[in-house]
């Protein structure tokens, strides 16, 4: 294989598995600070003891998605060199102001946070731990502006084969980058109330602090709920902006080969390229995708066949991972509705076969954002920077394959002792509540 394909393959492996332990973080930051603000305001031991336990598990997600995300910024000059000369006087910027502004003081605060127990007073505390939130989130929100930049650059001109700045204001202000922050948030946000219904619905079922992790689960579902609707709704944004500014990504997402006015939405079955049609007609949903990209039934659809051939994104597994996200974007609204009803209805510990239910649906939300970057990166192919620099013209021309392939393999087995260092440290302390020491400070 080319270095090209290698490279991303590597890169696709390494950012695949930083994701996994992204979400989390965002979401966990936010949910210890407001149970430690609610402990601040009521008083109850309860929600300091709920605090000390999902901290531990931030703590434990934190530290190996830290390891895991600082390789993928070396790939950038090692890998993708071409890339670099080309995007460096833009891409260089927000991942600057990441690494020293945003991510210096998530780190700084949050050993803060872990070192001033009972030093502090108990609103200094909480502060402490929002402030790692911010930070968290805006460490996000730098990531993302550059990865916006590349779906949609804005505000540039290219100078000597090299594109340049010339609006900070365009690159802050891109919609398409601010979108992509809702989705990618909200996401985090579901991820992370699954993964708490989750771990609560296990000692719920052991009958294991039943008054703790009843109000875990409530606050996991009610804020579940909250993230299923938005991130629907952030879902929809996206779509509008990948059919007015990446019409290729859209007639892969949908395969839709040909330019039709009022195109239809395929469920399940993968239209035939030459006829458009169908065996299983239940299957089609009229003017579907009309109506999905543009909120207009007879909205022209650009078809693939519109496009040059090398121009085109890869059809089957976008159209595939966009089905199956959207699908499990609808079934977390149901869950966390139905989680709603019970726990507020203080059902939960009666409904074990629901709890059964929720404890395997823990793995279902990190699918989800998963699928939701494979869509995302492969349906921008064969562009690295969209209608700017192919993926093919951005890789290293220095390296050799046999030099992409030895490190490829070496962050597979590193890596995955990682994940398994992980799995091992999340379910020991997902299990552990007997050492939690009712807390309280002046």
């Amino acid at each position: 294989m080319s270095v090209e394909i290698l490279s991303r393959i590597q890169f696709a492996t390494v950012a695949l598995f930083h994701f996994l332990f992204v979400p989390l973080t965002l979401g966990l930051t936010v949910m210890v600070a407001f149970m430690e603000t609610r402990y601040v305001v009521t008083g109850n031991e309860v929600y300091i003891r709920m605090a000390k336990f999902w901290s531990r598990l931030l703590l434990v997600n934190f530290a190996i998605g830290v390891v895991t995300g600082i390789t993928l910024e070396f790939q950038f000059g090692m890998n993708w060199a071409e890339y670099s000369k080309f995007v460096g006087d833009i891409f260089g910027a927000p991942l600057a102001i990441e690494a020293t502004v945003a991510f210096f003081l998530e780190s700084t605060f949050i050993g803060l946070w872990i070192f001033s127990w009972k030093r502090v007073s108990k609103g200094v505390h909480a502060a402490i731990m929002w402030t790692v939130a911010s930070a968290s989130t805006l460490s996000a929100v730098w990531i993302l502006l550059a990865n916006g930049w590349m779906q949609r650059p804005r505000g540039y001109e290219i100078v000597g084969g090299h594109a340049q700045l010339t609006s900070f204001g365009a690159f802050l202000t891109t919609p398409y980058s601010w979108i992509k922050i809702f989705h990618v948030l909200s996401a985090a946000y579901v991820l992370t109330s699954f993964f708490i219904m989750g771990v609560s619905a296990i000692h719920l079922l052991r009958k294991n602090e039943p008054e703790m992790f009843k109000r875990s689960f409530r606050i996991g579902a009610t804020f579940g709920l909250a993230a299923s609707v938005l991130v629907i709704f952030a879902g929809d944004l996206s779509g509008r902006q990948v059919a007015d500014h990446q019409p290729t990504k859209l007639a892969a997402i949908e395969a839709q080969w040909q330019t039709e006015k009022g195109a239809p939405f395929y469920v399940l079955e993968f239209p035939n390229p030459k006829t458009q049609s169908n065996a299983i007609e239940a299957l089609k949903i009229p003017n579907g995708v009309s109506l999905l990209a543009y909120h207009n039934p007879n909205a022209v659809v650009r078809g693939l066949d519109s496009f040059p051939p090398n121009d085109r994104p890869p059809i089957i597994v976008p159209f595939l991972a966009f089905r199956l996200m959207v699908a499990l974007g609808f079934l977390f609204l149901l869950l966390a509705f139905i989680a709603c009803i019970v726990a507020w209805r203080d059902k939960t510990e009666l409904r074990r076969g629901f709890l059964k239910v929720m404890v395997a649906a823990i793995l279902l939300p990190y699918l989800a954002a998963e699928l939701g970057w494979v869509v995302a990166e492969i349906g921008r192919q064969p562009w690295i920077v969209y209608g700017l620099l192919r993926t093919a013209d951005a890789a290293s021309r220095s390296i050799t394959p046999t030099d992409v392939l030895i490190s490829l393999i070496g962050f597979v087995i590193i890596y995955g002792s990682l994940a398994v260092a992980d799995v091992y440290l999340l379910s020991k302390y997902a299990r552990r509540t007997e050492d939690l020491q009712e807390t309280t400070r002046g």
